[in-house]
Protein backbone atom coordinates (compact mmCIF):
# COMPACT_ATOMS: atom_id res chain seq x y z
CA UNK A 1 0.00 0.00 0.00
CA UNK A 2 1.00 3.44 -1.10
CA UNK A 3 2.84 5.85 2.11
CA UNK A 4 0.80 8.88 2.83
CA UNK A 5 4.02 11.16 3.54
CA UNK A 6 2.08 14.14 4.02
CA UNK A 7 0.53 12.47 6.96
CA UNK A 8 3.74 10.85 8.20
CA UNK A 9 5.24 14.38 8.68
CA UNK A 10 1.89 15.69 9.60
CA UNK A 11 1.37 18.58 7.27
CA UNK A 12 -1.10 19.82 4.33
CA UNK A 13 -0.66 19.06 0.55
CA UNK A 14 0.13 22.41 0.18
CA UNK A 15 2.63 22.76 3.03
CA UNK A 16 5.58 25.12 1.82
CA UNK A 17 9.25 23.54 1.74
CA UNK A 18 10.02 25.45 4.86
CA UNK A 19 7.07 23.80 6.83
CA UNK A 20 7.90 20.44 5.52
CA UNK A 21 11.94 21.08 6.37
CA UNK A 22 10.17 22.20 10.17
CA UNK A 23 8.08 18.92 10.36
CA UNK A 24 10.98 16.40 9.71
CA UNK A 25 13.35 18.30 11.83
CA UNK A 26 11.14 18.18 15.08
CA UNK A 27 9.82 14.64 13.86
CA UNK A 28 13.70 13.56 13.68
CA UNK A 29 14.41 15.21 17.15
CA UNK A 30 11.57 12.91 18.76
CA UNK A 31 11.88 9.50 16.71
CA UNK A 32 16.03 9.43 16.47
CA UNK A 33 17.36 5.86 17.79
CA UNK A 34 19.89 7.64 19.42
CA UNK A 35 17.78 9.74 21.62
CA UNK A 36 15.87 6.47 22.46
CA UNK A 37 13.22 6.61 19.69
CA UNK A 38 11.42 4.23 17.31
CA UNK A 39 14.15 3.63 14.47
CA UNK A 40 11.32 2.10 11.95
CA UNK A 41 9.27 5.68 12.61
CA UNK A 42 12.56 7.46 11.93
CA UNK A 43 13.52 6.05 8.62
CA UNK A 44 9.56 6.57 7.68
CA UNK A 45 10.00 10.08 8.62
CA UNK A 46 13.41 10.61 6.61
CA UNK A 47 11.69 8.64 3.96
CA UNK A 48 9.56 10.96 3.45
CA UNK A 49 11.41 13.82 3.77
CA UNK A 50 13.69 12.92 1.09
CA UNK A 51 10.68 13.04 -1.42
CA UNK A 52 8.73 16.27 -0.18
CA UNK A 53 11.60 18.75 0.30
CA UNK A 54 13.15 17.69 -3.00
CA UNK A 55 10.70 19.81 -5.30
CA UNK A 56 11.61 17.45 -8.14
CA UNK A 57 10.74 14.48 -6.31
CA UNK A 58 7.65 15.98 -4.84
CA UNK A 59 6.19 16.82 -7.95
CA UNK A 60 6.42 13.22 -9.42
CA UNK A 61 4.92 12.39 -5.98
CA UNK A 62 1.83 14.23 -6.41
CA UNK A 63 1.55 12.99 -9.75
CA UNK A 64 2.00 9.31 -9.45
CA UNK A 65 2.25 8.63 -5.66
CA UNK A 66 5.05 6.39 -4.30
CA UNK A 67 5.86 4.33 -7.11
CA UNK A 68 9.68 3.08 -6.79
CA UNK A 69 8.64 0.64 -4.27
CA UNK A 70 11.87 -1.22 -5.05
CA UNK A 71 14.15 1.58 -4.70
CA UNK A 72 12.16 4.00 -2.63
CA UNK A 73 13.54 7.70 -1.85
CA UNK A 74 15.80 7.94 0.93
CA UNK A 75 16.34 4.75 1.26
CA UNK A 76 20.17 6.00 0.84
CA UNK A 77 21.40 7.28 4.36
CA UNK A 78 23.66 9.85 2.36
CA UNK A 79 20.95 11.74 1.04
CA UNK A 80 19.89 12.57 5.14
CA UNK A 81 21.08 15.85 6.56
CA UNK A 82 21.06 13.86 10.07
CA UNK A 83 23.17 11.07 8.07
CA UNK A 84 26.39 10.14 10.13
CA UNK A 85 29.45 12.24 8.98
CA UNK A 86 27.44 14.84 7.53
CA UNK A 87 29.38 18.63 7.62
CA UNK A 88 26.56 21.04 8.74
CA UNK A 89 29.60 23.49 7.60
CA UNK A 90 28.39 23.02 3.99
CA UNK A 91 24.98 24.47 4.52
CA UNK A 92 25.26 28.53 3.78
CA UNK A 93 25.83 28.36 0.35
CA UNK A 94 23.14 28.76 -1.79
CA UNK A 95 20.78 26.93 1.13
CA UNK A 96 18.10 28.51 3.63
CA UNK A 97 20.07 27.85 7.09
CA UNK A 98 16.95 28.92 9.41
CA UNK A 99 15.75 25.79 10.22
CA UNK A 100 19.44 24.33 11.01
CA UNK A 101 19.63 27.34 13.38
CA UNK A 102 16.77 26.32 15.30
CA UNK A 103 17.73 22.67 16.00
CA UNK A 104 21.07 24.13 16.80
CA UNK A 105 19.44 26.40 19.63
CA UNK A 106 17.80 22.78 20.57
CA UNK A 107 20.98 21.22 21.27
CA UNK A 108 23.34 23.86 22.20
CA UNK A 109 21.13 26.57 23.54
CA UNK A 110 22.21 29.37 20.77
CA UNK A 111 22.50 29.05 16.71
CA UNK A 112 25.89 29.09 15.10
CA UNK A 113 26.65 32.69 14.68
CA UNK A 114 23.61 34.39 17.17
CA UNK A 115 22.45 38.18 16.45
CA UNK A 116 24.53 38.93 19.94
CA UNK A 117 27.43 37.85 18.55
CA UNK A 118 27.36 39.47 15.51
CA UNK A 119 26.87 42.90 17.00
CA UNK A 120 29.29 42.42 20.14
CA UNK A 121 32.26 42.76 17.34
CA UNK A 122 30.66 46.27 15.98
CA UNK A 123 29.68 47.84 19.03
CA UNK A 124 29.86 48.06 22.73
CA UNK A 125 26.62 47.13 25.26
CA UNK A 126 24.02 49.99 25.31
CA UNK A 127 23.55 51.32 29.32
CA UNK A 128 19.56 52.14 30.05
CA UNK A 129 19.16 54.80 32.95
CA UNK A 130 15.94 55.29 34.17
CA UNK A 131 15.68 59.28 35.47
CA UNK A 132 12.26 60.97 37.60
CA UNK A 133 11.08 64.19 36.66
CA UNK A 134 7.88 66.46 37.59
CA UNK A 135 5.01 66.96 35.27
CA UNK A 136 6.35 70.99 34.66
CA UNK A 137 9.99 69.76 33.92
CA UNK A 138 8.20 67.78 31.21
CA UNK A 139 6.64 70.36 30.03
CA UNK A 140 9.07 72.79 29.61
CA UNK A 141 12.36 70.25 28.54
CA UNK A 142 15.25 69.97 31.29
CA UNK A 143 19.28 69.59 31.53
CA UNK A 144 19.74 66.58 34.06
CA UNK A 145 23.10 65.56 35.21
CA UNK A 146 23.82 61.90 35.46
CA UNK A 147 26.42 59.97 37.14
CA UNK A 148 27.50 56.16 35.51
CA UNK A 149 30.42 53.95 36.49
CA UNK A 150 31.03 52.66 33.07
CA UNK A 151 33.42 51.39 30.14
CA UNK A 152 35.00 54.36 28.97
CA UNK A 153 37.50 54.56 25.78
CA UNK A 154 41.04 54.43 27.34
CA UNK A 155 42.66 57.72 27.11
CA UNK A 156 46.23 56.54 26.78
CA UNK A 157 45.69 54.13 23.44
CA UNK A 158 42.61 55.70 22.48
CA UNK A 159 40.87 52.45 22.17
CA UNK A 160 43.13 50.25 20.09
CA UNK A 161 44.78 48.54 23.24
CA UNK A 162 48.74 48.78 22.10
CA UNK A 163 51.13 50.58 24.00
CA UNK A 164 51.59 54.16 22.61
CA UNK A 165 54.42 53.72 20.00
CA UNK A 166 53.96 50.07 19.59
CA UNK A 167 51.71 48.59 16.68
CA UNK A 168 48.94 46.21 15.71
CA UNK A 169 49.18 43.04 14.32
CA UNK A 170 47.16 40.20 12.91
CA UNK A 171 45.60 38.02 15.62
CA UNK A 172 47.64 34.36 15.39
CA UNK A 173 44.38 32.50 16.42
CA UNK A 174 42.33 33.44 13.40
CA UNK A 175 44.70 34.67 11.05
CA UNK A 176 43.38 38.06 10.95
CA UNK A 177 40.10 37.26 10.54
CA UNK A 178 38.31 37.65 13.58
CA UNK A 179 36.29 34.19 13.57
CA UNK A 180 37.24 30.44 14.96
CA UNK A 181 35.58 27.08 13.50
CA UNK A 182 34.66 24.55 16.09
CA UNK A 183 33.83 21.21 15.52
CA UNK A 184 31.96 19.07 17.27
CA UNK A 185 30.85 15.43 16.96
CA UNK A 186 26.94 14.64 18.19
CA UNK A 187 24.89 11.84 17.87
CA UNK A 188 23.62 13.90 14.83
CA UNK A 189 27.07 13.95 13.21
CA UNK A 190 29.49 16.47 12.48
CA UNK A 191 28.93 20.09 13.44
CA UNK A 192 31.06 22.89 12.62
CA UNK A 193 30.40 26.39 13.96
CA UNK A 194 31.93 29.73 13.75
CA UNK A 195 32.82 31.95 16.64
CA UNK A 196 34.04 34.89 17.72
CA UNK A 197 37.63 34.75 18.12
CA UNK A 198 38.21 35.06 21.54
CA UNK A 199 41.65 36.77 21.56
CA UNK A 200 40.89 39.51 19.44
CA UNK A 201 37.34 39.74 20.14
CA UNK A 202 36.49 39.96 16.73
CA UNK A 203 38.68 42.34 15.35
CA UNK A 204 41.03 40.41 13.77
CA UNK A 205 43.74 42.28 15.43
CA UNK A 206 46.12 42.24 19.28
CA UNK A 207 48.41 44.89 20.06
CA UNK A 208 52.04 43.68 19.39
CA UNK A 209 52.94 45.70 23.53
CA UNK A 210 49.51 46.02 25.37
CA UNK A 211 48.67 49.48 26.98
CA UNK A 212 49.79 49.57 30.47
CA UNK A 213 46.60 51.67 31.73
CA UNK A 214 44.16 49.22 29.81
CA UNK A 215 46.25 46.18 29.54
CA UNK A 216 45.18 45.87 25.56
CA UNK A 217 41.43 45.43 26.40
CA UNK A 218 41.12 49.15 24.45
CA UNK A 219 38.33 50.44 27.94
CA UNK A 220 38.67 51.59 31.40
CA UNK A 221 36.13 51.09 34.15
CA UNK A 222 35.53 55.20 35.42
CA UNK A 223 32.55 57.08 36.36
CA UNK A 224 31.38 59.84 34.17
CA UNK A 225 28.88 62.16 34.57
CA UNK A 226 26.78 63.15 31.37
CA UNK A 227 24.39 65.76 31.01
CA UNK A 228 21.00 64.82 29.60
CA UNK A 229 18.48 66.65 27.89
CA UNK A 230 14.99 65.69 28.36
CA UNK A 231 13.24 67.06 25.33
CA UNK A 232 9.52 68.70 26.44
CA UNK A 233 6.58 66.75 25.91
CA UNK A 234 8.47 63.48 26.98
CA UNK A 235 5.43 61.08 28.32
CA UNK A 236 5.84 58.70 31.45
CA UNK A 237 7.70 55.92 30.61
CA UNK A 238 8.73 56.88 27.55
CA UNK A 239 12.52 56.52 26.30
CA UNK A 240 15.00 58.58 24.21
CA UNK A 241 18.87 57.79 23.57
CA UNK A 242 22.19 59.09 23.13
CA UNK A 243 24.37 57.56 20.71
CA UNK A 244 27.50 56.37 21.82
CA UNK A 245 27.15 57.16 25.49
CA UNK A 246 26.95 53.23 26.48
CA UNK A 247 29.49 51.32 27.06
CA UNK A 248 32.86 51.41 25.27
CA UNK A 249 33.33 47.90 23.40
CA UNK A 250 36.83 47.44 23.37
CA UNK A 251 39.63 47.45 21.00
CA UNK A 252 38.18 48.80 17.86
CA UNK A 253 35.00 48.39 18.71
CA UNK A 254 32.62 51.41 18.80
CA UNK A 255 30.51 52.29 22.25
CA UNK A 256 26.97 51.07 22.76
CA UNK A 257 23.77 53.84 23.02
CA UNK A 258 23.14 55.55 26.41
CA UNK A 259 19.04 54.99 26.41
CA UNK A 260 17.47 58.01 28.63
CA UNK A 261 13.56 55.62 30.18
CA UNK A 262 11.62 58.92 31.91
CA UNK A 263 9.06 58.73 34.54
CA UNK A 264 7.17 61.70 35.22
CA UNK A 265 5.86 61.99 38.68
CA UNK A 266 1.63 62.44 39.13
CA UNK A 267 0.91 66.45 39.67
CA UNK A 268 -1.36 67.31 42.38
CA UNK A 269 -4.40 68.76 40.46
CA UNK A 270 -2.86 68.72 36.64
CA UNK A 271 -3.63 64.91 34.69
CA UNK A 272 -1.97 64.34 31.50
CA UNK A 273 -3.91 62.29 28.97
CA UNK A 274 -2.18 61.93 26.17
CA UNK A 275 -1.03 65.50 25.17
CA UNK A 276 -4.13 67.29 26.73
CA UNK A 277 -4.26 68.64 30.04
CA UNK A 278 -7.06 68.24 32.65
CA UNK A 279 -7.83 69.85 35.56
CA UNK A 280 -11.17 70.20 38.22
CA UNK A 281 -11.99 74.03 38.82
CA UNK A 282 -14.75 75.22 41.52
CA UNK A 283 -16.74 78.08 41.33
CA UNK A 284 -19.08 79.92 42.95
CA UNK A 285 -23.01 79.85 42.38
CA UNK A 286 -23.57 83.21 41.27
CA UNK A 287 -20.62 82.81 38.97
CA UNK A 288 -22.15 79.84 37.43
CA UNK A 289 -25.08 81.53 37.17
CA UNK A 290 -24.67 84.99 36.21
CA UNK A 291 -20.97 83.97 34.41
CA UNK A 292 -17.54 85.49 35.51
CA UNK A 293 -13.93 85.90 34.31
CA UNK A 294 -11.58 83.88 36.73
CA UNK A 295 -7.72 82.93 36.36
CA UNK A 296 -6.89 79.45 35.97
CA UNK A 297 -3.35 77.65 36.55
CA UNK A 298 -1.94 76.29 33.77
CA UNK A 299 1.86 74.33 33.24
CA UNK A 300 2.61 77.92 31.80
CA UNK A 301 1.51 79.92 34.19
CA UNK A 302 -1.87 81.67 35.16
CA UNK A 303 -4.12 82.67 32.88
CA UNK A 304 -8.05 84.56 32.01
CA UNK A 305 -10.67 81.66 31.96
CA UNK A 306 -13.97 83.26 30.49
CA UNK A 307 -16.93 80.98 32.79
CA UNK A 308 -20.04 81.40 30.36
CA UNK A 309 -23.67 82.30 32.66
CA UNK A 310 -25.54 79.25 33.16
CA UNK A 311 -22.61 77.10 33.37
CA UNK A 312 -23.73 73.31 34.66
CA UNK A 313 -21.16 70.97 36.85
CA UNK A 314 -19.48 68.46 34.43
CA UNK A 315 -19.03 71.20 32.07
CA UNK A 316 -15.49 70.87 30.11
CA UNK A 317 -13.92 74.51 28.88
CA UNK A 318 -11.59 74.15 26.19
CA UNK A 319 -8.35 76.29 26.44
CA UNK A 320 -6.53 75.69 23.09
CA UNK A 321 -3.02 75.04 23.19
CA UNK A 322 -2.10 75.25 26.55
CA UNK A 323 -1.82 71.55 27.24
CA UNK A 324 2.01 69.49 26.71
CA UNK A 325 4.06 70.49 23.65
CA UNK A 326 4.00 67.45 20.73
CA UNK A 327 7.19 65.50 21.42
CA UNK A 328 7.75 64.87 17.11
CA UNK A 329 5.84 67.81 15.70
CA UNK A 330 5.13 71.14 16.25
CA UNK A 331 2.22 72.46 18.28
CA UNK A 332 0.71 71.46 21.92
CA UNK A 333 -2.62 70.09 22.97
CA UNK A 334 -5.30 71.11 24.51
CA UNK A 335 -6.43 72.12 28.12
CA UNK A 336 -9.61 71.17 29.56
CA UNK A 337 -11.60 72.90 32.48
CA UNK A 338 -13.68 70.56 34.26
CA UNK A 339 -16.13 73.21 36.07
CA UNK A 340 -17.24 72.36 39.62
CA UNK A 341 -20.20 74.34 40.81
CA UNK A 342 -19.70 74.64 44.94
CA UNK A 343 -22.85 74.74 47.03
CA UNK A 344 -22.66 76.24 49.91
CA UNK A 345 -22.93 74.51 53.16
CA UNK A 346 -23.69 77.13 55.78
CA UNK A 347 -25.23 80.41 54.86
CA UNK A 348 -25.85 83.50 56.51
CA UNK A 349 -29.39 85.28 57.70
CA UNK A 350 -29.29 87.47 54.81
CA UNK A 351 -28.01 84.27 52.44
CA UNK A 352 -30.98 82.62 53.23
CA UNK A 353 -33.37 85.52 52.58
CA UNK A 354 -32.06 86.15 49.41
CA UNK A 355 -31.98 82.52 48.63
CA UNK A 356 -35.88 82.25 49.26
CA UNK A 357 -36.55 85.06 47.40
CA UNK A 358 -34.54 83.61 44.23
CA UNK A 359 -36.82 80.56 44.90
CA UNK A 360 -40.00 82.37 44.62
CA UNK A 361 -38.67 83.56 41.38
CA UNK A 362 -38.27 79.83 40.52
CA UNK A 363 -34.45 80.32 40.33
Amino acid sequence: MAKDYYKILGVSRDASKDEIKRAFFRLAQKYHPDKGGDSEKFKEINEAYQVLGDQEKRTQYDKFGRVFEGAPFGADRRETPFAEGFDFSSFGRGFDTSAFEEIFEDFFGAAPFTREERGRRTRGRDILVDIKISLEEAFTGIKQEISLEKFIICPKCKGNGAEPGSRLKNCPSCRGTGRVKEIRQTFLGTFTKTNICPQCQGTGKIPEKNCSKCRGEGRIKQEKKIVVSVPPGISDKEKFFIPREGEAGGRGIKPGDLYIRVHVREHPYFVRRGDDVYINFDVNFSQAVLGDKVDIPTLAGQVELQIPSGTQTGKLLKLKGMGMPHLHRRGKGDMYVKINVRTPKRLTKKQKELIKKLKEEGV
